[in-house]
């Protein structure tokens, strides 16, 4: 479970495990031509959810996700989380920081993240 992508939050490089799927794939190849920077908003109090811009490929499925999960939605948008949700997403991949960390990170006020390629 690995690809040469690094996740940064405000800033700050985040520790992920990404799936190996084509979605993971995509958003990779989205990187050749630099980093990719998403303004995020917060939403329900459980989650961060910003535009990618463009549409990936998806295989979404009923999931109830747990903070740190990040997924795509409806193809075209990334979702971190901070809490939970059950909903049909694609997972992309896990945030491997504490509870805590995360709602440090993400509960307080819109973020913007950066995927480069490693």
């Amino acid at each position: 479970m690995g690809t040469n992508m690094s996740l940064f939050i405000d800033g700050k490089q985040v520790p992920v495990k990404w799936e190996t799927n084509d979605s993971v794939v995509a958003l990779t190849a989205l990187l050749k031509d630099g980093p990719l920077v998403i303004e995020m908003s917060m939403y329900g109090g459980f989650e961060q959810v910003g535009s990618i811009g463009t549409s990936l490929p998806r295989s979404d499925a009923r999931t109830t996700t747990e903070y740190g999960d990040i997924v795509l939605y409806s193809g075209d948008k990334i979702v971190v989380f901070y809490g939970s949700n059950t909903w049909s997403y694609t997972r992309l991949g896990h945030v491997d920081l504490s509870e805590e960390e995360l709602i440090d990170l993400l509960s307080v006020k819109d973020v913007t993240i950066k995927l480069v390629r490693r």
